[in-house]
């Protein structure tokens, strides 16, 4: 069996970037002591709290208690400040039902900029999932910047 040097220097190359994941598997089940969302079969799901369950704070719990956002969203143009209930709406309708699903996808912080608005994800999903909704809502130019060495993502949207 031959293998592919440069796959293999890939995946040899590749590192583990982000800090707040959790290193090895947790004690079932596990509460976050914040959110209370619980650590079940591998995964923080919203499920009722169980009785003698462990606790430890979720990855999303640290990243805000730190303010160390993993996504940004930016959105900015005349069209933000003529349609920022709508905007708003969609994003809030967004993160609800991404957060159902995934507890850790959650909106860390919202803010006014000069020229729109600026918001920050516990996640790089999220960012993702806003710009491609507002993208297919309401047009307009939507580009994505991943750095890689930080495990950040970057979204813009402008119209």
């Amino acid at each position: 069996m031959t293998r592919d040097p440069i796959r293999l220097q890939r995946i040899l190359d590749e590192k583990e970037h982000d800090t707040y994941r959790i290193k090895g598997k947790l004690a079932e089940p596990t509460v976050c002591p914040n959110c209370h969302a619980v650590y079940h079969k591998g995964h923080w799901q919203w499920l009722d709290i169980p009785d003698g369950a462990d606790e430890h704070k979720c990855p999303a719990c640290l990243r805000i208690e730190d303010n160390v956002p993993c996504g940004y969203v930016s959105i900015s143009g005349a069209f933000y400040k003529q349609h920022k209930e709508e905007i708003m709406g969609l994003i809030r309708n967004k993160e609800n039902r991404e957060k159902t699903d995934h507890p850790l996808n959650r909106i860390m912080n919202i803010s006014e900029t000069a020229d729109g608005l600026e918001i920050t994800t516990t996640d790089m999903h999220l960012p993702r999932d806003i710009g491609v909704a507002l993208e297919h809502a309401f047009d307009g130019e939507l580009d994505y910047h991943y750095e890689s060495e930080s495990n950040i993502l970057r979204v813009k949207w402008s119209r």
